[in-house]
């Protein structure tokens, strides 16, 4: 492919309805060639937190919805111990087809990381998703987000947990990937699980005080 963008496949109507449905036509980088679908986000067109991971994972590319598999009910656990109604948020991700290896043995599939023009080839849909919602408050989970739209200096590990400045939103944090917390060891998990929802409590609440 020569040119990496997904500008020429946005409708002219920018709802998110014309939005999730002209994603699937999207070939703006050679991802969609290899996935199930492209997986747009989901959430309430008001909401006032808009959660931005990386990309789907196996589970969404099969079912067409972000933050269904594993990673998810850990998402809506910390959700809902941060005091945090998930049909009250919007979430995405930076890249929309999953981008994934095959497993040496059996027929699982391996994610991988977007490169950066897969990245940057996928921004499009994610600004007009910021544009149509405008949240009060914008969480990067995990550093491929974080580091796509707070700068490539940015660190999870250093900065996770406060807000910075940006012009994506009034409040923008960044914390971990909740597949980070998957992969924890068994004696860090639980740890790991209170440390991201202590996290959340922080962006609950700000949606508090703006709703």
């Amino acid at each position: 492919m020569s040119e990496y963008s997904a500008d020429a496949f946005l409708p002219q109507d920018r709802s998110l309805d014309s939005l999730a449905e002209a994603v699937q036509s999207c070939q703006g980088c050679d991802l969609y060639r290899d996935a199930t679908q492209a997986v747009f986000g989901e959430g309430s067109g008001r909401a006032l937190a808009m959660l931005i991971g990386e990309q789907p994972g196996d589970r969404e590319d099969v079912e067409g919805h972000p933050f269904v598999g594993p990673a998810g009910g850990i998402l809506d656990r910390a959700l809902e111990d941060a005091g945090i109604d998930r049909a009250d948020v919007y979430v995405t991700n930076l890249v929309k087809h999953f981008r994934w290896k095959p497993a040496p043995r059996g027929k699982r599939r391996i994610h991988r990381k977007p490169d950066l023009r897969e990245q940057l080839a996928c921004r499009p849909w994610l600004d007009a998703e910021l544009e149509q919602v405008r949240p009060t408050v914008v969480v990067c989970l995990g550093a491929t987000a974080a580091q796509a739209l707070l700068g490539r200096s940015f660190r999870v590990t250093q900065d996770r947990g406060r807000f910075v400045e940006s012009p994506l939103a009034p409040f923008v944090m960044a914390t971990v990937h909740p597949s980070s917390i998957l992969r924890a060891p068994d004696d860090a998990r639980e740890e790991a699980m209170r440390a991201f929802v202590a996290d959340l409590r922080k962006v609950a609440k700000v949606v508090r005080r703006a709703a």
